[in-house]
């Protein structure tokens, strides 16, 4: 091979590695302890996907001015802002997904981080496999977004509100609710099901979210979230109700 060719071979192994960049997903680890971020990232990167690191809010948002990632990994107990902060100051700007990681079982920061919009969590010290697949997992809901679930209806009016699958959003007269991962995913069981009591277990099956079935705390809580989007008043809702000691139903439009 010549030298000019050696050069067009190497110049071309750089733009496909390129090119494999370019279409690779990007996740920020946002995580102050270097060694724990060091390892994280190295072992995502061997799994395919893009990441960079911040040790704190500022170089996070420095890095998703630069590149928008699809996932936030972030530590909840960040010096400066913490990582609840952050949850919820991303959530009211952007639907990118979020996992929080905390060194501590705690199920009150579990729930105040499901409430303020993060996707899933992650207890420390966490089995890295496990962790693969909670980030596979919600990246592949994800990069559905743009595309009506199979089989569904696009668009399910109901009272003042059309929920629109694939903007994932609930619209009125009035206003637009975007939805979280979660949020939408609920949202869509229980919409397929109207008239239907659907039970805590059986909506986090249906929401792929296995880890969700030994604590039914975290689907209310995100009925809890549905409901400040969509009813006048969410202490008395007309639209998701629930039924005591079996779980949760919509109301069937066609009925109302």
């Amino acid at each position: 091979m010549s030298k000019l060719d050696r050069a067009q071979s190497g110049l071309f192994e750089d733009v496909k590695k390129c090119n494999l960049c370019d279409m690779s997903q990007h996740i920020i680890i946002v995580e102050d302890d270097r060694t724990t971020r060091m390892r994280l990232a190295a072992y995502l990167r061997e799994k395919g996907y893009r990441v960079s690191e911040a040790e704190n809010a500022d170089d996070m948002e420095s890095l998703i001015a630069m590149d928008p990632p699809e996932l936030l990994l972030i530590d909840i107990n960040l010096e400066g802002k913490d990582g609840l902060t952050i949850t919820r100051e991303q959530r009211a700007i952007s639907r990118v997904g979020i996992i929080l990681l905390t060194a501590r079982d705690d199920q009150v920061d579990k729930i105040v981080g499901l409430e303020m919009g993060a996707d899933d969590y992650v207890t420390k010290p966490f089995d890295k496999r496990e962790l693969s697949a909670r980030v596979k997992n919600l990246l592949a809901r994800i990069a559905d977004i743009g595309q009506a679930p199979q089989g569904a209806a696009p668009v399910v009016n109901f009272g003042p509100w059309c929920f629109d699958r694939i903007r994932r959003r609930l619209v009125s007269a009035a206003r637009t609710e975007m939805l979280t991962k979660q949020e939408f995913d609920v949202m869509s069981a229980l919409a397929d099901h109207p008239g239907q009591t659907l039970g805590r277990e059986r909506l986090a099956e249906m929401m792929g979210r296995r880890a969700m079935r030994s604590n039914d705390r975290m689907i209310d809580v995100v009925v809890g979230r549905l409901r400040k989007k969509l009813e006048r008043d969410p202490a008395h809702p007309e639209w998701i109700l629930t039924e005591h000691g079996q779980g949760y139903h919509f109301v069937d439009p066609s009925t109302v």
